[in-house]
């Protein structure tokens, strides 16, 4: 079978395992043994995070495997006293899940342990477990607090008792993001593991670590410091209006490991394994071409199980006139699993480009470029930034030049920003500079293993803009074909080569072209029930010229289906990166390209890309790392698993979404260097390698423009230096503007100018119900048709990749055809439903009716006599809010039947009817599904109408 939902969840239940990070195994703790008696704490045992909330995780699945779900269909023996007690406290207190959208807690309350039962559990069982679990989502971050980014006062309880009464403990981190953990040092469990958000299969992928099925081999993807105000981004987070990028490009380990080294408890690239290895012949070759370097080395399996290694390649570049980090990762490569004794030779291309640094001042000389300054390229392998060895180095006589571009997206407002100063020879210890004067230091302190820094942070002024990207715009101004009237052609006519595109885009009037523009939804009924949007032929008029109507759908974490129909959770993106396997989660995404086919979607919103900057950011756990070059590669990886299927992901959000708090308005005021060479770089890699060809604009601005109205973000960098052709969209109802004005929903004009060719989403496209003034700025002649048009271009150009088109044309392919037999998720738990026997009329129980968050309720209804029935309910809001939405959808038989809704302030029941289809003798099945909490429902009857 070709789309098999079961080896799916096999190679997502790998992808979570492999992703798992060990940071700490005191005396070989791990794996645990066959029969182990465990004692597990913690309400997240049964209250598993497979992923954040918001568009990133709204993914309804007819399964989670909890860790809790796992550990009880294993050997290990689970202490009963302890998981009755939990599932005695948690009746009276049951999960919060919030009332509407992106409310529900982050974290949850926890239960308070005695030391009663702490005592007793300690004397039933061999070892203790710890869950500890963290939401996330759209619209706010976290916080500097206890129950946070801190433990709470319950949990910080919970592990200090458990510590204190076993001598053996575990600690698993069901999170999304990095935490503080100064908690270790101070109880020092046994073992640490950050598990992540591991998607449905998550739990199953824990159980595999945990028993020793699999060598844990993920390694961290962010740096964990000591304290939040050690990240120097931390000073700066969370501002209403502004966030001042000072740190400029020392980000994550660019900055600890060139200043901050004593400040890092776990570096960036830290994980454990099961076993050990040994990595010798290290040695970096130069290409006869000279276009870059090739990194050698043969890994072997020290130890007595098998596992995977990775391997890093960090460059040490001269600091020159620029200032660089100590540090920057350039390549990365894994193994595959070697058993004890096998060994494996890695060989890792690094080109040239990857150790250029981006010059926005000029002091280099080459302003506007990436360069290579004179001087010694040292080249570090590891496993990860601080174990590594120097394997070689390259040196240049003369700078070189990487890439001539030009100025773009230069802040207009003045600020300071971090560059090193070394610190001279008076101020170090004696100790440090004769190392340093052997050669045997790194740039970050006395051995490569750590020691302290020999630079200091100094703030210098960040180099302003002196091209305005307005009349860069109207210097390259597309050439404005009139409107020629209908001529017969239709877009199957361009891409058969009839017809150019330019002819073809002369035929659409004005307001044609303006409604190619205005992307429909969320849940269009012109797409996938339930999808996020459809944009192309949204109305009639685009139908008649053959253009199809795309269908996209959030998200980073599996499709999001608000209509209730299942698809496949993912790990987060976190976890994926944390696997430093491309190969793993290109096979991954596979899958993901099929689910999609199948269900006829042709644009996953997704991967996010966006860095972390902070770990306070509520979206990180969409995201995949501090650093853009993994976060690049792992994308890349992405899109060539949907690319295989003909389908694609868009890469988001394109750029600088560093926090959510105030994300529509806060401005990243940031340096076109720390742009360059960290911000976008893993969209550029996603474009260049992954072949990206659709991405989502951001809702904040970058100095002081809004991205999805940015000439120099969408057509300077992204079109014209990066070479991308594919579409660019709006995150959803997001704002645009001219410079020095505010940010509006309706400013369209300069969006289209910037080529951000599809705003999301409208109402209805055709009745402009956003009120955009799009036309009102065409007349008036600030936007031209000829900027339209190109838009138009780039829409219809993407539309005829898509396989909307070809099943607008009728041309269903063999994929297609097969996917069309391969059951679906929806289908199996249809087959498992509860049976209603209908006499005349029957009664469904309200409590198995399920109304939380993206929750579904399946029913198999069968009738004595075929005819005509109808449901009656009566429903009434039970949140404060009165402005909400609440809804309630009506599946019969794959069909919508009906969608109920109830404003917030609806708190008085309210009677329905719902006509269903006639039922025959076969009967048929009912779905109801929620897509937010707050509604209640009472007496519930399903009837024979009688005529």
């Amino acid at each position: 079978m070709l789309y098999d939902i079961r080896k799916y969840a096999q190679t997502a239940r790998k992808a979570a395992a492999e992703g798992i990070v060990m940071l700490r195994n005191f005396e070989g703790l791990l794996p645990l043994g066959e029969g182990s008696r465990i004692a597990v704490f913690g309400r997240n045992q049964y209250n598993y995070y497979k992923s954040g909330t918001g568009s990133g995780g709204l993914v309804n699945t007819a399964y989670v495997v909890g860790i809790r779900d796992a550990m009880e269909k294993s050997s290990f023996i689970l202490n009963q006293t302890v998981g009755k007690a939990y599932e005695e406290w948690l009746e009276e207190h049951p999960y919060d899940k919030g009332k509407g959208w992106g409310n529900e807690p982050w974290v949850q309350e926890e239960m308070p342990l005695s030391d009663e039962l702490v005592s007793l559990a300690a004397r039933e069982s061999d070892v203790a477990i710890i869950v500890i679990g963290r939401s996330a989502g759209e619209d706010h971050d976290n916080e500097a607090k206890p129950g946070s980014y801190l433990l709470a006062e319950l949990e910080e309880q919970m592990v200090s008792k458990v510590c204190g009464a076993f001598e053996k403990t575990i600690v698993l981190l069901n999170v999304g993001n990095i935490i503080d953990m100064k908690w270790v040092e101070k109880y020092q469990p046994s073992a640490v593991l950050y598990v992540w958000q591991g998607g449905q299969e998550g739990g199953n992928g824990v159980l595999d670590v945990l028993c020793g099925a699999l060598s844990p081999s993920g390694r961290l993807t962010d740096t964990i410091a000591y304290d939040i105000e050690d990240y120097p981004s931390t000073k700066n987070f969370g501002d209403e209006r502004e966030n001042c990028y000072e740190e400029d490009i020392y980000v994550g380990y660019r900055y600890f490991e060139t200043f901050a080294k004593d400040k890092v408890m776990y570096p960036f690239g830290f994980g454990l394994s099961y076993t050990t290895f040994d990595c010798i012949n290290k040695r970096i070759e130069e290409e006869r071409d000279g276009d870059g370097f090739t990194a050698c080395c043969t890994v072997i399996n020290t130890g007595k199980a098998a596992g995977k290694e990775t391997i890093m390649v960090f460059c040490e570049p001269p600091q020159g006139r620029l200032g660089k980090p100590a540090r920057v990762l350039v390549g990365f490569a894994k193994t595959k699993e070697l058993l004890p004794g096998e060994k494996e030779e890695l060989s890792i291309r690094i080109p040239k480009y990857n150790l250029a640094s981006y010059d926005d001042s000029g002091v280099t000389g080459y302003r506007s470029c990436y360069v290579l300054e004179a001087g010694e390229y040292k080249f570090w392998m590891g496993t990860d930034v601080r174990s590594g060895e120097y394997a070689g180095s390259t040196y240049y006589q003369d700078l070189l030049v990487a890439e001539r571009l030009q100025e773009a997206l230069a802040p207009t407002k003045a600020f300071g920003r971090m560059r090193p100063e070394m610190i001279p020879p008076e101020g170090m210890e004696q100790e440090t500079l004769e190392l340093r004067k052997a050669g045997r230091t790194d740039a970050g302190g006395k051995t490569a293993d750590g020691g302290t820094s020999y630079y200091r942070p100094v703030i210098e002024d960040t180099p302003l803009r002196t091209v305005n990207p307005m009349e860069r715009r109207n210097q390259n101004l597309p050439e404005t074909v009139p409107y020629k009237g209908d001529m017969g052609y239709c877009l199957p006519d361009v891409e058969a080569g009839t017809v150019s595109m330019e002819e073809f885009l002369s035929q659409l009037t004005d307001e044609e072209l303006v409604w190619l523009t205005r992307g429909e939804g969320m849940n269009s009924p012109k797409t996938t029930p339930g999808t996020g949007g459809a944009f192309g032929g949204v109305t009639e008029e685009l139908l008649k010229y053959g253009i199809p109507i795309g269908c996209c759908s959030d998200g980073p974490s599996g499709i999001r289906l608000d209509c209730g129909n299942l698809a496949f959770s993912m790990p987060n993106g976190t976890c994926l990166a944390c696997t430093f396997n491309e190969q793993l989660c290109e096979e991954l995404y596979q899958w993901e390209g099929l689910e999609l086919r199948k269900n006829k979607v042709d644009n996953l919103l997704g991967p996010g890309l966006n860095i972390h900057r902070n770990p306070l950011n509520g979206r990180n756990f969409e995201y995949f790392s501090e650093d853009p070059f993994i976060s690049g590669k792992m994308a890349a990886a992405q899109l060539k698993g949907l690319h295989k299927y003909g389908v694609t992901g868009t890469i988001k959000h394109f750029a600088c979404n560093s926090q959510e708090t105030h994300r529509n308005e806060v401005n990243a005021l940031v340096s076109e260097r720390a742009l360059r060479e960290v911000y976008l770089k893993g969209f550029e890699i996603a474009v260049r390698e992954g072949g990206a060809y659709s991405v989502m604009s951001s809702y904040n601005p970058v100095n002081g423009i809004w991205t999805s109205s940015n000439y120099d973000l969408l057509t300077t960098i992204l079109r014209k230096e990066w070479g991308f052709t594919g579409i660019v969209m709006t995150d959803w109802w997001a704002k645009g503007n001219e410079e020095g004005e505010e940010g509006s929903r309706r400013n369209m004009a300069p969006m289209i100018r910037a080529q951000n060719d599809l705003y999301m989403v409208a109402a209805d496209a055709k009745s402009n119900s956003n009120k955009d003034n799009l036309m009102e700025k065409l007349e008036e002649g600030s936007l031209t048709r000829g900027e339209l048009a190109r838009v138009a271009d780039n829409i219809c150009q993407y539309l005829m990749t898509a396989p909307s088109y070809w099943r607008m044309k009728g041309l269903e392919s063999d994929l297609d055809k097969e996917l069309e037999k391969c059951p679906s998720p929806e289908e199996e738990m249809i087959q498992q439903a509860k049976e209603i026997e209908v006499n005349q009329q029957a009664e469904i129980r309200p409590e198995e009716i399920r109304l939380g968050d993206g929750e579904a309720s399946y029913f198999r209804i069968l009738v004595k006599e075929k005819g005509d029935y109808q449901l009656e309910m009566y429903c009434r809001s039970a949140v404060e809010n009165d402005v909400v939405q609440l809804a309630l959808s009506i599946w019969q038989d794959h069909q919508l039947i009906q969608t109920l809704s109830l404003a917030g302030a609806a708190r008085s029941w309210t009677r329905f009817q719902v006509e269903l289809n006639p039922i025959g003798k076969d009967g048929c099945s009912l779905k109801f599904f929620s897509r937010q909490s707050g509604m209640e429902i009472k007496d519930i009857k399903i009837a024979r109408i009688k005529h």
